[in-house]
C-alpha cells in the first residue's frame, strides 16, 4: 500500500512539473517578480543583462562578487536553449532597458534539451535576439560557446566539433554586423577539445577558476560594446 501511495505521489508530482513546463515552456515567470523589483536603470547607469543558461546562472551563484555593486543583471536559467531565451528576451532583457546584453547560449541546443536542433537553427535564434536588441538600442555581445567533450546527462553526442563550428558561425556573424564577440573557448579548451579539467567539475559548467578566466573577458567585451556608436 505504501509503495502504491509513493508511486501515485511521484506520478502526480511529475504530471504537475510537466504541466507547468507545458504552460510556461520558456519559463518567463521565473524572473517576473525580480524584473518588477529591479525596475528601470538609474539615470546614466549602463545596465548590462547577462542572458543565458546554467553557465550564466551558475556565474552569479559561484561568483556573486562579480555582480555586486555593478549594474549587472543575471538572467540565466539552467537547461535553457536559444528558442526559450528568444521567447523571454523581451521581458528579461528589452523591458529592463539595458545598455548592453551579453548572450551566452547554444550548448543546450546541441545537447538536444528541447529537441533536435541544427547549428543553423541555433544561429537563427541568436540572430533574432541580436536584432531585437539592436532595434531597441541595446548594444550586443555574442559569446562563444564553452568547450564540451561530452554531456554527462546525454553522453555520446560528440559535441566538440559542433561547438567549434557554431563558434565560427557566431564570430563571423558578429564581425559582419559590428557586434562584439567574446571568446571564452580558446583559453578554456583542452587537447580533447573539451573544457579543461581544472576549470570544471563536470566538463560542462565552469567552477570558480573557470569564471575567473571569463570575467575579465566579459568586462572587456562590455567596454568595447559601450564604446560603439
Amino acid at each position: 500500500m505504501k509503495k502504491l501511495k509513493l508511486a501515485f505521489t511521484l506520478f502526480v508530482t511529475m504530471f504537475a512539473v510537466g504541466l507547468t513546463f507545458a504552460q510556461d515552456w520558456s519559463n518567463t515567470a521565473r524572473f517576473k517578480d525580480d524584473n518588477t523589483k529591479v525596475g528601470l536603470p538609474a539615470s546614466g547607469a549602463n545596465r548590462v543583462v547577462f542572458m543565458g543558461n546554467s553557465i550564466t546562472e551558475g556565474w552569479i551563484n559561484t561568483c556573486p562578487e562579480f555582480f555586486t555593486g555593478k549594474s549587472y543583471v543575471n538572467r540565466g536559467i539552467s537547461g535553457q536553449t536559444t528558442p526559450q531565451m528568444l521567447v523571454r528576451f523581451r521581458p528579461d532583457v528589452i523591458n529592463l532597458k539595458p545598455a548592453v546584453v551579453i548572450i551566452l547560449a547554444g550548448t543546450n541546443d546541441i545537447a538536444g534539451n528541447t529537441g533536435p536542433s541544427t547549428l543553423e537553427m541555433i544561429m537563427d535564434n541568436l540572430i533574432s535576439m541580436a536584432e531585437l536588441a539592436k532595434a531597441n538600442k541595446i548594444k550586443v555581445v555574442l559569446s562563444s560557446v564553452l568547450p564540451v567533450f561530452d554531456y554527462p546527462w546525454k553522453p555520446g553526442l560528440q559535441p566538440a566539433d559542433k561547438i567549434i563550428a557554431l563558434n565560427v558561425m557566431i564570430k563571423n556573424y558578429a564581425e559582419k554586423n559590428g557586434i562584439v564577440y567574446v571568446d571564452y573557448f580558446t583559453p578554456m579548451v583542452d587537447e580533447r577539445k573539451g573544457l579543461k579539467k581544472e576549470l570544471s567539475g563536470d566538463g560542462v559548467h565552469p567552477n570558480k577558476a573557470g569564471y575567473l578566466i571569463m570575467q575579465p573577458l566579459a568586462e572587456e567585451a562590455i567596454k568595447k560594446a559601450l564604446s560603439k556608436k
